[in-house]
């Protein structure tokens, strides 16, 4: 008897066979990671199929990372762990420990059967495209963080609409697809607003900017709050030759900016909070702690991947906005 069997009249679809065919010959044995599976022509003459049948078949074990197609060849089996019902591209823009946290809970939500491969793109839209080309086709689904890259509807549009999903920064362009996000321009005016009392002690309110990494609606959702509540405020893309002054509040997105504000107080020796306060942008067990406790405006990075990981297993259309906090520690 060959690797595929296929019986008339059981009820059960003819590529559903196929692959259960597959999966009995890899686990007694008779197909092993590396061998080569029957051609796709060779089983769809054997039980006069269609071709798309068959290919429907090997493209679901393909997507579910059990096998790989090679040009030319054909196909070969590259794990033999059948287990797996689901494989997931995960495009991050970069890992941090708050990013983490959204990882660790979107495996958690998933379950055991469920492979997550993560890739990054660093911000680098050549390699946003260039990860996008070169998995088309290979997974079951597509998680994409486009962080602030531009176009990048152009290169999601190579994949299978009904199979992607974007996280955290979406704009109209990707307004097709199912999203978890976050609004950051009501965020950060919200998040602001919500501690008004606490920072008009301060003169003058100092966002730290950088154009190639944060989202642009940070910095729309701080001028509206300072213009709105007639705050002075300064916009800086870096710390270089930065003197800090008394009443001055600093509004940080990046945590080794905030380490560096940190330590430069401390040589200039004025007090947090009592001479110069800080605000960071997503909350982490680090913010916590440091200096008995930094102020965050942060989304739930938690709630965002198990929310992300419910929509993927219901085959959920919806667009989510992920709720947001101004959590107030000493730092304020």
């Amino acid at each position: 008897m060959g690797i595929v069997s296929i019986k008339e009249n059981t009820g059960t679809p003819k590529y559903k066979q196929i692959i259960a065919s597959i999966e009995d010959a890899i686990i007694n044995g008779t197909l092993k990671k590396g061998d080569k599976l029957p051609s796709l022509n060779s089983v769809k003459n054997q039980y006069a199929l269609s071709r798309d049948t068959v290919l429907y078949a090997f493209n679901e074990l393909k997507i579910r990372g059990i096998v790989q197609s090679v040009v030319g060849k054909g196909y070969y089996v590259v794990s033999e762990d059948i287990g797996v019902s689901q494989k997931i591209f995960l495009l991050f823009d970069e890992l941090n420990s708050f990013k983490e946290d959204l990882y660790n809970s979107f495996l958690a939500a998933l379950g055991e059967n469920v492979q997550v491969d993560i890739f990054f793109h660093h911000f680098n839209p050549d390699v946003f495209n260039k990860l996008i080309h070169d998995n088309v086709g290979e997974y079951s689904h597509y998680v994409i963080m486009p962080a602030n890259l531009k176009d990048t509807e152009n290169f999601i549009n190579h994949l299978p609409t009904d199979k992607v999903y974007i996280l955290d920064q979406t704009h109209k362009g990707l307004s097709r697809y199912p999203s978890v996000h976050q609004n950051f321009k009501k965020n950060i005016y919200q998040g602001l607003t919500e501690g008004l009392s606490q920072i008009k002690k301060y003169n003058k309110i100092i966002l730290l900017f950088a154009d190639k990494k944060q989202p642009e609606g940070i910095k729309e959702g701080f001028e509206m709050f300072c213009s709105h509540h007639k705050f002075q405020f300064e916009i800086i893309n870096d710390l270089v030759g930065r003197v800090f002054s008394k009443d001055e509040l600093y509004m940080l997105l990046d945590d080794r900016d905030l380490i560096r504000v940190i330590k430069q107080l401390k040589e200039d020796h004025l007090k947090i909070a009592k001479d110069v306060g800080i605000i960071s942008v997503n909350d982490s067990l680090l913010k916590e702690i440091v200096e008995g406790g930094i102020t965050t405006i942060s989304t739930d990075f938690n709630l965002m991947g198990k929310r992300l990981a419910q929509m993927i297993l219901n085959n959920e259309f919806a667009q989510i906005e992920n709720p947001n906090n101004l959590i107030v520690r000493k730092s304020l």
